[in-house]
């Protein structure tokens, strides 16, 4: 029974989402001349707020050891850079931006997203707390402030006198710990009639479709409509308009203004999705409990393909080096006696290894002189931008294996 509490309401946390057992921090990857080290795993037990229904993670480690060193670059994914310059034309468009406004990410990276804004001739601030990733923004002319966001760091944005049209914060509200710093700065930083969009994982998603996988330390938080409305009214915001996504196995981007801004009303898109988590029983505590059956059984079907892929003299090896990866690697016990290597487009991942199970990240160029059976594809999420890019593979006749929610053999 866990004796902690809610990060966002505060009540006692007491009920489990799923049990992961334990593993290490997802994108800590491991140098050549570490791997006879120690290496620190910790729990991936995700608990579910009986109050709030905000599922998390307890704090085992601090976002700024996790974060300020940091190996994710967006710009390494072609479908995320299309995404992100979709978007920018969208909000410039739509919100009448321009010269004179501000757009402000938070956790802008390495400046993906914003260049897009810069383009079409609108000022942009990152705010990123790797400072190892900043720079690289920086040297693509993006500003960025080099800080973790929340209201210590909004107050001091401001008194510069700075303020946001719009705030952008892409897959980053799951990866913080005190929620409520953290959207607090929002309501500081925003203009009287600005715009807020948050994308996120849709929980509802993650349920239906077994994406147990997105479960990692660098997640504190898995989220729902239903669980930020109660968040955002507490900090005198509130969604307005929302569209679903097909990013990262389902997303949500939520259109959020300041409460007493009354020139934008809710639209039917907000009460549709409300509606539609209703129905999933996402206000139910038993929807929640029965998640880990579900994964328990994933992990036997993994397990089974492998084994039997092995015994028929098959090679299989990886492609990617995700989060989501480490996390169903390790929750599988699986290491290199089963997937032999995988690869990564990011040269920063090249040359070292996945936290826990040891296995070495090549480059791309490594599956075309191996020629394997088949490449499991572990960010499961761009698997149509990896099949065109690896077509060679059906050249000697490999195929690629999928493995959320259930195993398929493309």
């Amino acid at each position: 029974m866990s004796k902690s509490c809610c990060r966002s309401c505060g009540a006692p946390l007491t009920e489990t989402f799923v049990d992961l057992g334990v593993s290490p921090l997802a994108n800590s990857f491991l140098k050549q001349e570490k791997l006879q080290a120690m290496e620190p795993f910790y729990p991936l037990h995700v608990y579910v707020c009986a109050e709030c229904f905000l599922v998390q993670l307890e704090e085992f480690e601090s976002p700024d050891h996790i974060f300020s060193d940091y190996l994710y670059f967006s710009s390494f994914s072609q479908a995320w850079l299309d995404h992100a310059n979709a978007y920018a034309g969208k909000m410039v468009e739509r919100l009448g931006l321009g010269a004179g406004s501000l757009v402000v990410e938070i956790a802008s990276n390495d400046g993906y997203l914003l260049q897009y804004f810069q383009q079409r001739g609108v000022p942009v601030l990152g705010v990123e707390p790797a400072a190892n990733v900043a720079k690289v923004a920086e040297e693509k002319g993006v500003p960025s402030h080099v800080a973790f966001f929340g209201v210590e760091t909004a107050k001091r944005l401001k008194a510069e006198g700075k303020g946001a049209d719009l705030m952008a914060a892409n897959n980053v509200l799951a990866h913080v710990p005190d929620i409520n710093d953290f959207v607090a700065g929002f309501k500081i930083l925003l203009k009287p009639a600005g715009t807020i969009t948050f994308e996120f994982p849709h929980l509802q998603r993650l349920i239906a479709e077994n994406q147990f996988d997105t479960v990692y330390h660098e997640h504190f938080s898995y989220l729902s409509l239903l669980a930020l409305d109660k968040l955002f009214a507490r900090h005198g915001l509130a969604v307005y308009d929302v569209e679903r996504l097909p990013t990262h196995g389902g997303s949500l981007r939520l259109f959020v203004r300041h409460a007493e801004d009354d020139s934008r009303p809710v639209t039917t898109a907000v009460e549709d999705v409300r509606a539609g988590e209703a129905e999933a029983g996402l206000h139910r505590i038993d929807t929640y409990r029965s998640f880990g059956r579900k994964v328990v059984e994933t992990k036997r079907e993994v397990l089974r393909f492998l084994i039997e892929a092995h015994a028929d003299g098959k090679r299989v090896v990886g492609y990617g080096a995700p989060a989501k990866g480490n996390t169903l690697l390790n929750y599988l016990g699986v290491g290199p006696e089963f997937v032999a290597f995988t690869v990564d487009r990011s040269p920063y991942k090249q040359g070292l290894y996945l936290p826990g199970t040891r296995i070495p990240i090549l480059s791309p160029d490594a599956i075309i002189e191996a020629k394997p059976d088949y490449v499991l594809i572990l960010p499961w999420n761009l698997k149509d931008e990896i099949v065109a890019q690896m077509a060679e593979v059906r050249s000697w006749g490999g195929k690629f294996v999928v493995p959320i929610p259930t195993v398929q053999v493309l």
